[in-house]
């Protein structure tokens, strides 16, 4: 293979990578937009079940960390529940745990988990003030993007901590929790830089970490979501003190 060519397919890979990181595996056209609001992502479609009554999170927990109601439950290591401040202001929402967060049981303990608790302490925020999950509980295989099934089987379990924390700020970490919890196709790009309004607390969207450290480039605007975050934020303050 000539040199030329594999500079040309080193950053045609860089450009699909980067592709991927903000619209996925969608073609976007003209046009497109939000899709019909579809109840999965919304509500806990499981009324009968004993944990949709817990009023802790300790207690969420102890009656879902078994679940084995997606295949995942049977390739997992661990259960990745959440971690954080229980009556958090603000919770950060990923994806799906890696590999490191599958061995150690907690979201965001990897390379990407240090970079958030570098913008964490940015913000002016501990790790430990804060509430940090995924979509998912359990890893996906090979780290692969999460599938529909496994979301709305796993989404009742978020819902049910954010009932639980009533957060007054939710962060989105990258595209796919953005667009299932908002249940849009609207792209990265179109979905940062405003606010959105879900169950009760203002939504942002901004990167996911690990995208982040594959597109350093990607960070000053990520900053900017986060300045637009921290101005909401101390707004909120002042009108609690009023």
């Amino acid at each position: 293979m000539s040199k030329a060519l594999s500079i040309f397919l080193d950053q045609a890979r860089a450009y699909l990578m980067q592709q991927q990181d903000l619209f996925g595996n969608t073609i976007y056209t003209e046009g497109a937009g939000k899709k019909p609001p579809d109840t999965r992502a919304d509500t806990i479609p499981y009324p009968d079940e004993p944990w949709v009554s817990a009023e802790s999170l300790p207690d969420l927990y102890d009656q879902i960390h078994e679940c084995l109601k997606c295949p995942l439950g049977q390739t997992r290591t661990r259960f990745v529940f959440g971690t954080g401040n229980l009556r958090a202001d603000v919770m950060f929402i990923g994806e799906a745990p890696g590999a490191d967060e599958d061995a150690q049981g907690e979201p965001f303990v990897g390379k990407a988990g240090q970079l958030l608790n570098k913008i964490i302490e940015a913000i002016g925020m501990k790790r430990e003030e804060v509430y940090i999950c995924n979509i998912l509980k359990c890893r996906p295989p090979n780290n692969r993007d999460p599938e529909t099934l496994e979301m709305e089987t796993c989404s009742p379990y978020l819902l049910k901590q954010i009932e639980l924390i009533r957060p007054k700020f939710i962060i989105c970490l990258g595209r796919i929790s953005a667009q299932w919890l908002l249940q849009t196709n609207e792209s990265l790009t179109a979905l940062r830089s405003r606010t959105h309004a879900f169950k009760g607390s203002t939504l942002i969207v901004t990167y996911h970490p690990a995208a982040l450290l594959r597109n350093p480039n990607w960070k000053r605007p990520a900053w900017e979501d986060m300045k637009l975050f921290m101005g909401l934020y101390e707004q909120s303050k002042k009108e609690k003190l009023t």
